[in-house]
């Protein structure tokens, strides 16, 4: 058994593909979403199949980590069920004037709208789930 735990940090668009490729079909709680204003940052908690290595009976636990955040908006998530499960379909991102727009796009048309300065995106396995 591996216990080689991946770290994948992005800070341009083919880095953000990457990491949007290894997330996508992963899983959340409205209550693994966190904004940290103060520091800019924000994490999101995942449980997501190891795709990077073939091992697609593989589950592991992630955080994706966005740094440099100033606003975050969300649409069709219902912040008071902390219990909700979200399936993150992939991650986007528009360049709007001076600020990047990456999108967390889930099932059921609910997206998460982080605005930053910068592209500064790290996903980090944390352990895998037995």
């Amino acid at each position: 058994m591996s216990k080689y735990l991946a770290k994948i940090i992005a800070n341009d668009q083919e880095g953000l593909q990457m990491i949007s490729a290894c997330v996508s079909g992963s899983k959340t709680k409205v209550d693994n979403i966190k904004y940290l204003a103060s520091s800019k940052v924000f994490l999101l908690s995942i449980e997501r199949t190891k795709i990077e290595s073939d091992q697609i009976n593989k589950k592991i636990n992630s955080i994706c980590r966005f740094d440099f955040v100033d606003k975050v908006k969300s649409k069709n998530i219902n912040q008071g069920n902390k219990e909700e499960i979200l399936n993150l379909i992939g991650i986007d991102y528009l360049k709007n004037k001076d600020d990047y727009e990456i999108n967390l796009i889930f099932d059921n048309n609910s997206h998460i709208v982080l605005t930053t300065e910068t592209i500064e995106v790290r996903l980090e396995d944390q352990n895998e789930i037995k």
